[in-house]
């Protein structure tokens, strides 16, 4: 008896285990899907895939919006890579469009959240596709989902190109600047792109604060020496720095 209900306890805690991670991978609400979000200056891009970033807080993340040309691709995995494992996308905002312009939004679409993807299938396979993420904070990390070129734009008045606080990967870019935002394009990109990104003014202040602490360090050291220089003539005024020693005139120390 006692065997019996230990191992119907053993199958209660497993449904229920189950039924936690079912939950955890519930997929996406269509109000989500459905959110709304303006993507037109995007689909007026060259490039096969554009994003755009917008900036984060220091409680929030940045944003991200993404347009793809899918040029053949009836399917999407969406994931992102974590250090342990394949993480799937928790997108927003998801539209579609047919080659004649005919628009979908999310909910109409076929979009699946698993434990490592979220999979998006379109009805046409050369149409467009988009959606919006999170960003991280001054950095951005997404796997190139479809190959051709790519068209990152990073929020208004930050900047990739100071090698200590910003960095771009994979190389093969241009960098241009419009309208005070930064535009990075890549002819063709098959692996992940990432950046690190930093507000341009932030340099000025940090060069302004090196300045300042190298001044008042400088400043520090010159009293200091100043100071030593002062107590070593004081006692060479007093005698205190004559060699008790050296007695050669017979008198004491400091007296001719």
């Amino acid at each position: 008896m006692n065997r019996r209900l230990v191992l119907a306890a053993v199958a209660v805690a497993l449904l229920a285990g189950l039924a936690g991670c079912s939950a955890l991978s519930g997929g996406i609400s269509d109000e989500q899907l459905d959110r709304e979000a303006d993507y037109s200056d995007l689909r007026d891009s060259d490039a096969d895939v554009a994003i755009d970033l917008e900036d984060g807080s220091l409680i929030e993340d940045g944003e991200f919006r993404a347009v793809y040309d899918l040029n053949g691709t009836g399917e999407l995995s969406l994931y992102r890579s974590s250090l342990y494992r394949d993480e799937p996308l928790d997108v927003d905002s998801v539209r579609y469009w047919y080659p004649n312009g005919t628009e979908l939004t999310g909910s109409e679409l076929e979009v699946e959240q698993g434990q490592s993807e979220t999979t998006v299938q379109v009805p046409d396979e050369n149409g467009t596709l988009a959606f919006s993420g999170e960003a991280g904070r001054k950095t951005f990390q997404l796997p190139a989902y479809v190959e051709g070129s790519y068209e990152v734009t990073v929020p208004e008045g930050h900047r990739t190109s100071n090698f200590l606080f910003g960095d771009v990967a994979p190389n093969g870019y241009e960098r241009e600047v419009v309208d005070d935002r930064e535009r990075l394009y890549w002819e063709s990109v098959d692996t992940t792109i990432s950046l690190r990104y930093y507000l341009a003014r932030d340099i000025t202040l940090f060069l302004g604060l090196v300045g300042v602490v190298v001044l008042f360090g400088g400043i520090g050291i010159a009293y200091y020496y100043r100071q030593v220089r002062r107590l070593r003539e004081e006692r060479e005024e007093f005698g205190l720095d004559v060699d008790a020693g050296d007695d050669s005139d017979g008198g004491p120390p400091g007296f001719p």
